[in-house]
């Protein structure tokens, strides 16, 4: 895959595929790539075994070059995107056998409360295009969404 772009301003001029055994992350030759690449992206085999499509573990997912190809509050909504559903993630098992009680931390209450938000956002069909506008907005949405209680997390910044 090749890319133009002004004199000093990068191209995208390969896009790699390592396959590891197991899943395995720690494999040399995956820390090898991560190492030397602007970025991955990791597909979970947990979430396409459960129908989350596209399955990308956005956790484990990372791009080095974010910062210098967004814009700042671009930025800052994915940040505080990711810091929610990561604040659900780590702590998914005490909500779902009910061993976490609400009202005992603030994050987790607004993270089980935008979940499903985050999730639709992160979900597509199989043969549903999405372009930048429409993810961008789908972002936001996702952040600003009445029935997640954010705007205040927003604009605290988490």
């Amino acid at each position: 895959m090749l890319a133009t772009a002004p004199r000093g301003g990068g191209a995208i001029t390969a896009v790699y595929t390592v396959l590891t055994e197991g899943d395995d992350q720690q494999d040399p030759v995956a820390d090898a790539a991560r190492a030397i690449l602007d970025g991955h992206i990791v597909l979970s085999r947990q979430l396409a075994e459960s129908g989350h499509y596209p399955a990308i573990d956005i956790e484990a997912s990372i791009s080095r070059v974010m910062p210098q190809v967004v814009s700042a509050e671009h930025l800052r909504r994915a940040q505080i995107f990711k810091q929610i559903y990561s604040t659900y993630r780590q702590n998914q098992d005490l909500i779902n056998i009910g061993a976490y009680a609400s009202g005992s931390d603030t994050f987790i209450d607004q993270a089980i409360a935008a979940y499903p938000q985050l999730q639709a956002m992160l979900k597509q069909a199989m043969h549903e295009a999405r372009n930048w506008t429409q993810s961008s907005d789908a972002l936001e949405k996702a952040l600003m969404s009445p029935s997640s209680h954010l705007p205040d997390t927003v604009s605290t910044g988490f």
